[in-house]
């Protein structure tokens, strides 16, 4: 058994069927998580708490607690609690902050100036370019990207932050013990290298359960000033990410597409109820008073360049944004796919095309 406050905070977060409220709640009424414990069974009832949450608080499980405690004890591992000097003061403005915040790596990132890059775990090889691209520039100009280290765009957020020489945070749905997905073990490792954090309102031993994900989306976006969604389907994590940012009164920027794709009719129906249309980071920085160094790249679509003969610019014409296939561009031009495949191969060595999804898709 702990007997520091700490280790009763651990314990009263670990309490079945109390979440951020009833834990605050508590916490209130008695003073702290230790008077919590000590209260009597009458005061405890008093409050209206189920017989799970008043038998655990009567003998709660200390060996869960000591794994927490134990993982506290390695290096760059840190939980804060709202008292905390570097507990983030944009997340503790959120209706239900986490009322314990466990963070690995560099926990001063979290008072960073944050804009949330989000989007599809399934997205368009051109989705995932926009958020490398769109991560980089807003790292480039002193923001720190947030995202939850999912697959497609989240990672490719973190990636571009990372290949920008930025900070970029991560919010797990999951205990900070284990990196979900497994295969993002090397990401979680190079944002905690580079300064960054991972974070997560969960104790360890946490399993990735889908119950979890939508709750941290919450954190995502009250870390954040703003939240800027790239590729979401109409059911989409993302669109949850973007309700939760304007309940907490945070910007929510799109990036529109084809009407004719899936991925971007998320985003299309944002830019319907009021989100501001995002074309150039610019777009974003000017609904916080903020100008680019005129030194920054700014990532949006050129035409083609001089080197591109004119066959390769003729064809590049009907290659849109969205996978285009073979077949269509030998009915738009008339030419035979074997005379095609070596225009498109220069397109492609050039950075002007993509293969993706059996065709071609444009990305600049």
């Amino acid at each position: 058994m702990n007997t520091t406050e700490l280790g009763f905070q651990l314990a009263l977060l670990r309490t079945p069927r109390v979440g951020p409220r009833t834990y605050r709640t508590l916490t209130g009424h008695f003073g702290s998580a230790r008077m919590v414990f000590g209260a009597s069974l009458a005061s405890l009832s008093g409050l209206g708490l189920g017989k799970e949450t008043l038998e655990w608080l009567k003998q709660p499980n200390w060996k869960t607690v000591e794994n927490d405690l134990r993982w506290l004890e390695c290096e760059g591992h840190h939980c804060l609690d709202e008292k905390d000097p570097r507990y983030p003061t944009n997340l503790a403005e959120i209706p239900d902050p986490p009322p314990l915040l466990f963070v690995r790596g560099n926990a001063d990132a979290l008072a960073n100036k944050q804009i949330a890059l989000v989007g599809s775990r399934n997205p368009s090889v051109f989705g995932e370019k926009l958020a490398r691209d769109f991560s980089l520039a807003l790292t480039e100009t002193g923001f720190t990207v947030t995202s939850g280290l999912a697959l497609g765009i989240d990672a490719a957020a973190h990636q571009g932050a990372l290949d920008g020489g930025g900070i970029t945070v991560a919010v797990a749905g999951t205990g900070l013990d284990q990196v979900y997905p497994r295969r993002h073990a090397g990401l979680a490792d190079a944002i905690v290298e580079r300064e960054g954090a991972l974070v997560s309102e969960f104790p360890t031993v946490t399993p990735p359960q889908a119950m979890n994900f939508p709750r941290r989306n919450r954190i995502i976006s009250g870390l954040s000033l703003g939240v800027l969604v790239v590729e979401a389907a109409m059911r989409s994590g993302s669109l949850i990410t973007a309700r939760m940012a304007l309940e907490q009164g945070r910007e929510v920027f799109a990036l529109p597409g084809s009407i004719n794709n899936p991925l971007a009719r998320g985003c299309n129906a944002l830019i319907k109820q009021g989100a501001k249309l995002v074309e150039t980071v610019d777009d974003i920085l000017d609904e916080f008073d903020m100008s680019r160094l005129p030194s920054k790249p700014n990532p949006q679509w050129q035409a083609p360049t001089e080197e591109t003969d004119d066959e390769c610019r003729r064809l590049l014409k009907y290659i849109a944004y969205a996978p285009t296939s073979v077949d269509t561009l030998v009915a738009a031009t008339g030419n035979a796919p074997e005379d095609l495949a070596s225009l498109l191969l220069s397109l492609e060595l050039q950075g002007h095309i993509v293969s993706a999804d059996g065709g071609y898709s444009r990305i600049r």
